[in-house]
C-alpha cells in the first residue's frame, strides 16, 4: 500500500510538500496563527479557544505571547506550563515534544524540517524532517534555533543566540554557534542568565 505525503512527512521520510492534503492543513494553520496573533488579551476565551484548535496536543494552560508562528500546530505536543515569548517559529513538519514548565525566550527558532542538498530535489519541492524532543524544565533563552533531530534534557539551559546542531545533556548550560555545553548545572542554587 502507498504512503501518503502527510504520512510520509510525519515519519521523517522525503515527501512532496505541495501535496494538496498538506497545503490545506497549512492553510488551516495559518488562519488560526493569524486569529492568534490579533486577539486581544481582553477576550481570554477567544484566545484559549484559538489555542487550542491551534495547538490540540499542548497542555491547555500553555501561554504564547503573539506573534507566534508553526507549519501545522498538531505536531507540537507540550506538557503543563509551557511559556513562548514573543515571534518564536516552530517548523513542526515533525513531532516536537515539549516537556513541562518549559520557557522560551523571545525569536526562539525550532527547526524539525530540512531540504535535500540536491538542487533538483529541492526544486521538486521534496523536504523531510527530524522530530525534535525537549525535556521537563528547560529554559530556552532568546533567539536560539534548534535543528533538525536534536533531543535537549531535562533540566537544561540553552544559552541566547545559540544555534543547537547536536543532542544537549539534562543538567547542563549549552551556548554557542554551533552550542556547546560550557558546564553542567547544579541541582540547587545555579543561577545563569542566558
Amino acid at each position: 500500500m502507498l504512503s501518503s505525503e502527510k504520512e510520509k512527512m510525519l515519519r521523517g521520510e522525503m515527501y512532496d510538500a505541495s501535496d494538496p492534503v498538506l497545503e490545506a492543513e497549512r492553510s488551516t494553520a495559518r488562519a488560526l496563527r493569524h486569529r492568534l496573533n490579533v486577539t486581544e488579551y481582553d477576550d481570554p476565551a477567544c484566545y484559549r479557544n484559538i489555542i487550542a484548535a491551534l495547538l490540540p496536543n499542548c497542555s491547555p494552560d500553555i501561554w504564547i505571547e503573539p506573534p507566534f508562528y508553526c507549519d501545522y500546530g498538531y505536531n507540537i505536543i507540550a506538557g503543563e506550563r509551557v511559556f513562548f515569548n514573543y515571534n518564536c517559529v516552530v517548523l513542526d513538519v515533525c513531532r516536537v515534544t515539549i516537556g513541562a514548565h518549559v520557557l522560551f525566550g523571545p525569536n526562539v527558532q525550532i527547526y524539525t524540517a530540512t531540504h535535500p542538498l540536491d538542487a533538483v530535489s529541492r526544486r521538486a519541492m521534496h523536504e523531510s524532517g527530524s522530530p525534535i524532543s525537549i525535556g521537563d524544565d528547560c529554559w530556552i533563552g532568546g533567539s536560539v534555533i534548534l535543528l533538525p533531530g536534536v533531543t535537549i534534557g531535562d533540566r537544561s539551559v540553552i544559552g541566547a543566540g545559540a544555534v543547537v546542531t547536536r543532542d544537549v545533556a539534562a543538567d547542563s548550560f549549552a551556548a554557542g554557534n554551533p552550542a556547546r555545553v560550557v558546564r553542567r548545572l547544579n541541582d540547587v542554587g545555579d543561577r545563569l542568565i542566558a
